[in-house]
């Protein structure tokens, strides 16, 4: 844990700076904010706390231009409620009174450390998803994550993360669809100063403040194939170069990516460098939609309706039994995702002992109304299963197809061949093509690790 403190060191800062050390966090100093921007630029840093008597809005403002998003917290003196909420309003995240509470600065850092992202599992498809995870995590080899958009791939990889060799070291994250393509060379590699127009100072990149540490590159399958080939380089030789400099910067990192696509399609596309693809695909973690874990969703359910109760102030109320029933038998397109934003509706809305089914309701204000009978179901699930193929390829509906059948006659090619209704050459011709490919195949007498992921 980095913790940078923005603000003259008297008394009661200096003491909540030493509970901080005391729990383990790297403490930097700056007397004011543009000093805290330049050692943010130089050192990076995972929380921000700084003194409620400085301009807030001026640093969360800068935050956001440059585009750092470290959490900030506010810290001042116990009776000043106006500056409390002041700083609240101004961007930041909590307040802290002082003089310091060594419990409240210790769960602050534990929170920022987990980054409020609990990971909940139950289904026995994601217990071997976890369990191949926890496998490689102490590892050094790079792990691709893949599945549906809202699975939790950016979740299981901070679990990767948590449980490698690493783990007391940063992890970064960089979401490669969510920053301007002409931006993520600069915001990857850094820059120095007067490389281009804006920038003012020299900055290190995300792969310098993952130094020791995790980097995760997010959606990497949106990366532009220009930009693949100098990130090739820096994953190979573990040297970048930034935007404008002139001498290379050696670099410590574990590389972690997830997409949402296909990256074998993809190499097959020329979208994305083959090469790449198997520095990247070293491992590969494929998480199963939410449709295809079914007893996570109540687990789910459980923890983000006792998350958003107390983040909200509320009681806890479990969720009734027609509650429940509609919760497993809707279809979950947005995965987990769309599971949390259900759920903090319904803490919301529900009134009574329980959550009631009245209050899982859509972000149109539709309830969430469970299926009248057997036909109504089979409808839904038909739906769904149909939803499940848009947007993919018909190679890759047959890859998952030929696989999890190979998968459920345990390697057997001639009984698999025959369920299909191919001949055993056509089999044996399409598992060699998956091999090629960097995917993993069902050896005779087994299932694939991973059979379940998808």
């Amino acid at each position: 844990m980095r913790l940078l403190m923005i603000g003259r060191l008297n008394g009661e800062l200096i003491t909540a700076s030493k509970i901080a050390m005391s729990r383990g966090a790297a403490v930097t100093q700056a007397d004011g904010i543009a000093q805290g921007l330049a050692a943010l630029r130089a050192k990076g840093a995972d929380l921000i706390m700084i003194d409620v008597g400085l301009v807030i809005r001026d640093l969360v403002a800068a935050l956001d231009a440059e585009r750092i998003r470290t959490p900030v917290v506010a810290c001042g003196v116990a009776t000043d409620a106006r500056a409390a909420v002041a700083a609240i309003q101004a961007g930041a995240k909590e307040y802290i009174p002082l003089p310091p509470d060594p419990e409240l600065i210790a769960a602050v850092l534990e929170a920022v450390a987990a980054d409020g992202r609990a990971f909940v599992w139950r289904d026995p498809a994601m217990e071997r998803v976890v369990k191949l995870a926890e496998q490689v995590a102490r590892a050094e080899a790079s792990v691709l994550i893949t599945g549906e958009s809202g699975t939790g791939k950016e979740v299981l990889a901070r679990h990767v993360h948590a449980r490698s060799m690493r783990a007391a070291k940063p992890f970064v994250s960089v979401n490669c669809a969510a920053i301007p393509e002409a931006l993520l060379e600069s915001e990857l590699f850094g820059h120095e100063k007067g490389a281009f127009t804006g920038a003012v100072a020299r900055r290190i990149g995300r792969f310098e403040e993952a130094h020791g540490g995790t980097l995760l590159l997010d959606e990497i399958s949106e990366m532009d194939v220009r930009l693949q080939s100098k990130l090739l380089r820096a994953l190979q030789e573990r040297v970048i170069d930034r935007v404008g400099g002139s001498a290379p910067v050696k670099v410590d990192i574990r590389v972690l990516a997830t997409s949402n696509r296909n990256l074998a399609e993809e190499v097959r596309k020329g979208t994305f460098r083959e090469d790449l693809f198997y520095r990247l695909n070293v491992v590969h973690l494929r998480l199963p939609a939410l449709r295809e874990r079914p007893a996570d969703i109540l687990e789910l359910a459980t923890h983000f309706s006792r998350k958003y109760a107390e983040v909200n102030g509320l009681p806890v109320r479990p969720l009734s039994r027609a509650a429940q029933t509609v919760m497993c038998e809707n279809p979950w397109r947005g995965n987990v995702r769309e599971l949390e934003n259900t759920l903090h509706r319904a803490v919301l809305l529900a009134s009574g002992p329980e959550i009631g089914p009245e209050a899982i309701m859509t972000p149109e204000g539709d309830t969430l109304a469970p299926p009248a009978g057997p036909a109504a179901r089979a409808a839904q699930v038909a739906e769904a299963a149909t939803r499940g193929l848009v947007g993919r390829t018909v190679a890759q509906v047959e890859c998952d197809l030929i696989l999890d059948t190979l998968d459920h006659c345990l390697g057997n090619r001639t009984h698999a061949a025959k369920i299909l209704g191919i001949s055993i050459r056509t089999l044996r011709n399409k598992l060699n093509e998956y091999m090629v490919a960097g995917l993993d195949v069902a050896e005779p007498g087994s299932a694939r690790a991973a059979a379940a992921y998808g």
